[in-house]
């Protein structure tokens, strides 16, 4: 790890192991950049670059990866969730702009102490609000695209504001391009009560139970053609399958763990276990850094 230095307009600057930052707990060293504020995204943007919110549904190689890694800090990890007047409803709030470094667990547990709801759906994904974003993550009970008023979006060019009628959005994809940053996010949510929405947070994280506790990105592939990607990977009697420190949980199959000291290598050749045996195409749900052929 290298001694921090500022850039020319205030980001911190270090060279640091990614591992820290992803919820597998593997990854190389890569140089990091903590920005504040649109300046200092701008210029973090100026060479190749790739952004690094909550860590969850990626898989990044041993030797890191060469270009910069962005991290969202300060204003742009604040959250306003004050209703906006001219546009707020009797039934419907819009708030002001949450930021893309924002958490999403600790989001989702401030709206439902609120009683608002939406985003309820996405209770328990390990994800920061820009990242949870861009891939449109969510669970069978919801998804982002559910509470999204208009999104905020930090390109090569500048910055623009879009709603989600702007975007082709659809099942883990806003439509958003690579090379653009979700910076900062306004909410569309209901009003309802506290124990309503904590009602249906029971129920979705219901649905959670059965998944490991352990390090894991998430689920490693997309359901193939409506069927359940963790059912095929166990009739292929892969549960428990191990390589190095990582494994295919007994508890479902569809994850990968990290029993301690997995190695993105053990991971990789896990995932090319399981495209082996089972006997169907089976399609990445985990992002690879760098990406494979």
């Amino acid at each position: 790890m290298s001694a921090a230095t500022l850039s020319r307009n205030g980001a911190r600057v270090e060279r640091q192991p990614l591992a820290r930052y992803t919820t597998l707990g593997v990854g190389g060293p890569a140089e990091v950049w903590f920005v504040a504020d649109h300046a200092q995204l701008a210029e973090a943007m100026e060479t190749p670059y790739r952004i690094l919110g909550g860590g969850s549904n990626l898989v990044i190689a041993d030797e890191g990866v060469s270009e910069r890694v962005i991290r969202l800090t300060g204003p742009l990890a604040e959250r306003d969730l004050e209703p906006d007047p001219a546009l707020s409803t009797s039934e419907e709030i819009v708030t002001g702009w949450v930021g893309g470094g924002v958490p999403l667990p600790g989001l989702v547990r401030t709206l439902q102490k609120l009683g608002l709801s939406n985003l309820e759906g996405t209770v328990g994904i390990p994800a920061q609000v820009g990242g949870a974003v861009w891939m449109n993550a969510g669970t069978r009970y919801g998804e982002m695209f559910d509470g999204l008023h208009a999104i905020e979006i930090v390109t090569p060019e500048g910055v623009r504001q879009v709603s989600p009628t702007d975007l082709n959005w659809g099942y883990r994809n806003s439509g958003i391009p690579r090379g653009h940053v979700v910076s900062r996010v306004r909410l569309k949510l209901r009003r309802s009560t506290p124990e309503a929405v904590l009602a249906k947070m029971d129920f979705a994280d219901q649905a959670r139970k059965g998944q490991p506790k352990m390090k894991t990105p998430g689920c490693a592939f997309k359901n193939p053609g409506g069927v359940s990607a963790g059912k095929l990977i166990d009739e292929a009697g892969l549960k428990g399958t191990r390589i190095g420190g990582a494994m295919i949980a007994p508890e479902h199959a569809n994850f990968i763990v990290n029993l301690g000291g997995a190695t993105a290598t053990d991971v990789h050749g896990l995932l090319t276990v399981i495209r082996q045996r089972v006997g169907v195409p089976m399609e990445l749900e985990y992002e690879l850094w760098p990406e494979q052929p």
